[in-house]
């Protein structure tokens, strides 16, 4: 080191500023022409987010408004917050969000843990064709529209045809049921659906995960004397645990939306089942068909959004406190 420099650090470690001037941090204009292809590139993601995702937001302001279509959306009169208050001052206010939250908690419960498991089960077999079969086999219902999921709900509890009450229930001499007048049963036969549908994308996601855990790990353990359901408890969920709680912290989001397709379709919008099937997705439906108010469908979908923002950053709170480096931010 020559001379100076060695001067230059001892008053750079003694606190005093550099005699022979400050290096100059380039410009925000020299640092976005040095990466402008880089730049480039992200152009048209941010683009397709700008267009799809933001500008739609413009739409808020139908919440809390009057909309008629003679004046349109910016001409129509504000009517403050009287669209939310649709909501909650009638009667099914409390029935439509119990079941709402309480539909979407079991669902995020059921499909985590089993989508864990089959995934653990398919990585673990070694037919490695049949296990592709298996997981194409879960994953096909995914990409089925509710319209057709429901005609095979229908088939099957069909009160004259359906294969329940025509196959099972006579086999063991039970008497037929009206499935779509029998409240009590669709909280068991929705979250089944919605597994059913559901399982296998989950699925996918996980094995990915598992898929790229190193395989000295298991060997490692192996040596132990791990058995296999060991290796499963203290290598495979410990190593999958940032995926499971990402994904669990998105479905937290939406807590407050619900399948519409599941529980408008499959179970016919039947009124004798609103006390268990009907929620806010179904409900701001069935109003906006007979009142035609955009206000109101608008402001549900707000609050939805509001409350599952929160809920995003309260269940990452809770992340961070107990795991500083599996929060997601």
């Amino acid at each position: 080191m020559k001379a100076g420099e060695k001067g230059n650090t001892a008053l750079a470690e003694r606190g005093v500023p550099n005699p022979v001037g400050k290096v100059k941090k380039p410009t925000v204009l020299k640092h976005l022409l040095k990466h402008k292809v880089l730049l480039l590139m992200l152009l048209p993601g941010v683009l397709f987010l700008l267009i799809n995702n933001y500008l739609p937001m413009f739409g808020i302001i139908i919440a809390f408004k009057n909309i008629n279509y003679v004046d349109g959306i910016l001409g129509s009169p504000w009517v403050g917050l009287d669209n939310f208050t649709f909501l909650f001052a009638t009667e099914d206010a409390w029935i439509i969000t119990r079941n709402t939250v309480l539909y979407n908690f079991v669902f995020i419960v059921l499909n985590l843990v089993i989508a864990v498991a089959i995934a653990i089960a398919l990585n673990e077999l070694r037919n490695k064709l049949a296990a592709k079969f298996y997981q194409s086999v879960m994953f096909f219902p995914y990409f089925l529209s509710m319209v057709v999921v429901s005609y095979l709900v229908f088939a099957f509890l069909n009160v004259e045809y359906g294969f329940i009450n025509k196959g099972v229930l006579a086999m063991f001499g039970l008497n037929e049921l009206n499935w779509y007048s029998e409240p009590k049963y669709w909280p068991f036969i929705l979250p089944l659906i919605n597994l059913w549908k559901g399982v296998g994308y989950g699925c996918v996601i996980y094995l990915a995960a598992i898929i790229g855990i190193d395989n000295e790990y298991y060997e490692a353990a192996l040596i132990d004397g791990a058995s296999k359901w060991k290796q499963i408890i203290h290598i495979t969920v410990p190593l999958i645990r940032p995926v499971i709680i990402i994904t669990t912290i998105l479905a937290i989001g939406g807590i407050f939306r619900s399948d519409f397709g599941l529980f408008y379709q499959t179970t016919l919008n039947s009124g004798a089942l609103y006390p268990t099937t009907l929620v806010i997705d179904t409900y701001v439906y069935n109003a906006l068909i007979n009142m035609g108010n955009l206000g109101m469908s608008a402001a549900a979908g707000l609050y939805q959004s509001v409350v599952g923002f929160f809920l995003v950053l309260g269940s990452n709170w809770i992340v961070r406190k107990v795991d500083k480096d599996q929060a997601v931010f």
